[in-house]
C-alpha cells in the first residue's frame, strides 16, 4: 500500500473549512457566553442592513456572535467555491479567503460581499478565463463592499436613514447593480499595474490599486455631487458595552487554539517534524511562494508561529498603553495579518517593521513631552492596531534591504495609517494595503538609490523573469486566451 500524500491544494481547503467551521461553533459559544443566544440571527440582519465604512464594529453593530457567525457563513461560502470550481487552490486562494473572513469583523458581510464577488465572474465569462484560477480576484473584489451597502442603505435616502430600518429604493438598488457591474471589469484590469509600481515589495497589492480607484469613486460620488459621507455606524449596544472588556480573554483564547492547532496539524503533516521551517524563515519573501517551495505542512507551521506572534504582541501593548482593545477591528486585522502566510511572510521578516511602529511612538512621545504636550494617541488606537497588520505586507523590504530598512518602512507605514482612509472616505477595506503601498512608493527610490542589492539578488529575479517570460510563451503557443492573475498579491 502507498501512502496518499496530501496536497497543496487539499491543505489549503482545508484550512478554509477549518478556519469558517471554527467561526461557526465560535458563534454558537459566544452567544452563550454573552447572553445573545435569542437575538444572533435579528443581530446579524442588522449587521447585513447597516451602512459600513471603516471603520464600523460588527461587534457593536451586532454582537460577537451575530459577527462570528458572519464570518463563518462568508467562510464557507469562499470554501464551497473553493471546493466546487474545478482546479487546484493557490496560495493566493488562500490569501484571498483570509482577506474576507478578516473584514467579516468590520466592513464586509454576507449581503454586501456577493455584487463584488459574482460581477467579477461575468468579467470571467466573458473573457473565457478559468474560475477556480481566479477565484482569489472574486476575493479581493469585496475590498468594495462597504460601497455596496451604502448605495443600497444610504446613499439615495437623503438623509432619511434609521438605523435598523430597511429602507430600499429603486434608484439604490439600479446603482449597486450598476456599480457590481462596473467593478467587475475594473478590478481584473487595475491589479498588474499597481505591482509594477511597488515592484513586488508590497504584498497587499490590491490594497494600492482598489485604494487610488476608491479615492475617484469617492470624490466623484460625494464630493462631486455635493453629498455628505456621513461615516460609520455607532450603535449603543447594552450586551457589547457590558462585555466589550472580556472580549480579550474570549479572542486570545479563540485564537490560541486556532494557532496551536495549525502547528499541531503542520508538525504532524510534515513528517511529525519541523524540519525545513528554519529555511522558510530565511526566505526573503519577495515574490515568494512558500506553497510551491515549501509545502503547505510548512506554512501551516507558519500560520501558527506568525499567528501567536501576532497574538502576542497586541496582548503585550493592550496591557502597557490605553486604546481600543478587542474590538471587531481588532479580531479581523489578527486574521488579516495571515493573509500572506504562504506568500511571503514569516516571523523573521516581520519583526522590524512592527518594532519600525513602537520606534514612532516613543520618537513623537519624546517630542511630545519636551514640547509640554500629550501625545493624542497610542499603538492600540484602533488605527494603529489595523495599520501595523498590514504594514507587515513591506515584509520583502526587510528580505531584500535588511532590518533597518524594514523598521523604516514601519516607521513611515505608521505615520500614514490614520491619514489615507479619509482619501477613499472609509469605502475600500484594504485601506491599510492602500498605505503600505504609499509607504512602498516614497521607499523604494530612496532604497535603490543608496542601498544597491547584491548582484547575486539581481541574478535570482532575473531568473525568475525568465521563468515567467518562457511560461508566457507557452501560455501562446498552445492558445490559451486566458491571463493568468494568480501570481497577483492583494
Amino acid at each position: 500500500m502507498k501512502n496518499k500524500t496530501v496536497t497543496n491544494s487539499q491543505i489549503i481547503n482545508g484550512i478554509a473549512f477549518g478556519f469558517s467551521a471554527a467561526f461557526l461553533v465560535s458563534a454558537f459559544i459566544a452567544a452563550i457566553y454573552t447572553g445573545e443566544w435569542g437575538s444572533v440571527f435579528y443581530d446579524w440582519y442588522l449587521i447585513m442592513i447597516s451602512p459600513c465604512p471603516l471603520v464600523t464594529d460588527y461587534l457593536a453593530v451586532g454582537g460577537l456572535a451575530s459577527a462570528m457567525l458572519n464570518a463563518g457563513a462568508c467562510g464557507m461560502a469562499c470554501f464551497l467555491f473553493m471546493v466546487c470550481l474545478k482546479g487546484e487552490s493557490r496560495a493566493n486562494t488562500m490569501a484571498g479567503y483570509f482577506l474576507v473572513v478578516a473584514h467579516c469583523f468590520y466592513g464586509l458581510n454576507f449581503l454586501n460581499m456577493w455584487p463584488c464577488f459574482l460581477a467579477t465572474f461575468i468579467y470571467l465569462r466573458h473573457k473565457k478565463l478559468n474560475y477556480k484560477r481566479n477565484l482569489q480576484v472574486c476575493m479581493f473584489a469585496t475590498s468594495f463592499s462597504p460601497f455596496i451597502s451604502e448605495l443600497l442603505f444610504r446613499y439615495t435616502q437623503q438623509g432619511n436613514y434609521v438605523f435598523g430600518e430597511l429602507n430600499l429604493t429603486v434608484s439604490g438598488v439600479l446603482l449597486t447593480i450598476l456599480f457590481s457591474v462596473m467593478l467587475g471589469y475594473v478590478v481584473p484590469a487595475i491589479l498588474p499595474g499597481a505591482q509594477a509600481w511597488h515592484k513586488g515589495y508590497n504584498l497587499y497589492n490590491g490594497g494600492l490599486a482598489f485604494g487610488l480607484f476608491g479615492f475617484f469613486l469617492y470624490n466623484f460620488m460625494y464630493k462631486t455631487m455635493g453629498i455628505l459621507s456621513m461615516g460609520p455606524i455607532y450603535h449603543n449596544n447594552v450586551i457589547y458595552n457590558q462585555f466589550h472588556h472580556s472580549y480579550r480573554l474570549y479572542a486570545t483564547c479563540f485564537f490560541l487554539i486556532i494557532f496551536v492547532s495549525c502547528l499541531i496539524i503542520g508538525y504532524f503533516l510534515n513528517g511529525r517534524s519541523f524540519d525545513g521551517f528554519r529555511h522558510l524563515v530565511k526566505d526573503t519573501g519577495f515574490c515568494s511562494d512558500f506553497a510551491e517551495k515549501y509545502g503547505m505542512p510548512l506554512c501551516l507551521i507558519n500560520i501558527g508561529c506568525y499567528g501567536l506572534l501576532f497574538l502576542l504582541y497586541l496582548n503585550i501593548v493592550i496591557t502597557f498603553t490605553k486604546g481600543a482593545g478587542f474590538t471587531g477591528p481588532t479580531i479581523g486585522v489578527v486574521l488579516a495579518s495571515l493573509t500572506f502566510t504562504a506568500m511571503g511572510q514569516h516571523p523573521k521578516n516581520v519583526w522590524p517593521i512592527i518594532v519600525g511602529y513602537q520606534i514612532l511612538y516613543f520618537v513623537t512621545s519624546f517630542f511630545c513631552q519636551i514640547n509640554g504636550r500629550n501625545i493624542t494617541w497610542s499603538v492600540t488606537t484602533q488605527g494603529y492596531i489595523n495599520g501595523i497588520a498590514f504594514a507587515t505586507g513591506l515584509c520583502p523590504i526587510v528580505g531584500r534591504y535588511g532590518v533597518r530598512a524594514g523598521m523604516l518602512a514601519g516607521f513611515m507605514c505608521a505615520s500614514m495609517c490614520t491619514a489615507t482612509s479619509a482619501l477613499h472616505g472609509g469605502f475600500v477595506l484594504y485601506n491599510g494595503g492602500f498605505t503600505t503601498g504609499i509607504t512602498a512608493l516614497i521607499l523604494l527610490p530612496i532604497l535603490e538609490h543608496y542601498v544597491p542589492i547584491a548582484r547575486e539578488q539581481m541574478k535570482q529575479q532575473t531568473i525568475i523573469n525568465m521563468q515567467d517570460m518562457i511560461t508566457i510563451v507557452d501560455d501562446i503557443s498552445t492558445m490559451r486566451t486566458e491571463y493568468d492573475i494568480t501570481h497577483l498579491h492583494d
